[in-house]
């Protein structure tokens, strides 16, 4: 596993680097905190992104949960002080692991370990709510086009799904493609009358 550090004192990444190693995590990358941060972890290519802030300002944190809501990976952050504000807005971010005034070399495998499964968790539910979404803009669709064919020929609801249902399986689609096209057409003719 690929692991990118940022952090902005060579003491303190080194006591990350060493925790990892002990962890036997060799894979490490450290990233530079001044130079374009997304830039060099898209090319490093981690799989996940520990972050190690002393004392952030509200503009720094506020450049980090940027950074993080554009990388699609776990991320650990270390700060030595923070206010229910501040870790707040961190988890709105998507960090995964938010590690007030606990940095130690024993700490940070676990901490990693944490970050990759709160991530993956969250990504299965987005996932999931994403899929859900979806379901339910699709059977609105249907629902509609069935109320299009109900009305045009003068069918019950079972009757116009079999019509939807037996168009997709002749023209080998899916039942809300045949009903997109439906309620498109009944859009048009719709406008033009």
């Amino acid at each position: 596993m690929r692991i990118a550090i940022i952090d902005t004192s060579m003491t303190r990444a080194a006591i990350i680097s060493d925790g990892l190693r002990e962890a036997g995590l060799d894979d490490l990358v450290l990233i530079d905190p001044a130079g374009p941060l997304v830039r060099q972890i898209e090319a490093a290519q981690p799989e996940v992104v520990l972050i190690n802030l002393e004392n952030p300002s509200r503009d720094q944190l506020e450049d980090y949960f940027a950074m993080s809501r554009a990388l699609a990976r776990p991320i650990a952050m270390f700060v030595d002080q923070s206010d229910a504000e501040a870790t707040g807005a961190a988890i709105d971010a998507g960090v995964s692991a938010y590690v007030v005034d606990g940095l130690s070399k024993q700490r940070i495998k676990p901490v990693v370990d944490l970050a990759i499964r709160r991530f993956q968790a969250f990504s299965r539910l987005q996932r999931e709510l994403d899929e859900a979404k979806n379901a339910l803009a699709e059977r609105a669709v249907i629902d509609r086009a069935k109320a299009i064919l109900m009305k045009r020929r003068q069918i019950d609801e079972p009757a116009a799904y079999a019509l939807l249902r037996g168009q997709a399986m002749r023209t080998n689609r899916r039942i809300v493609e045949i009903a997109e096209a439906i309620v498109t057409s009944e859009t048009l003719l719709g406008d033009m009358e």
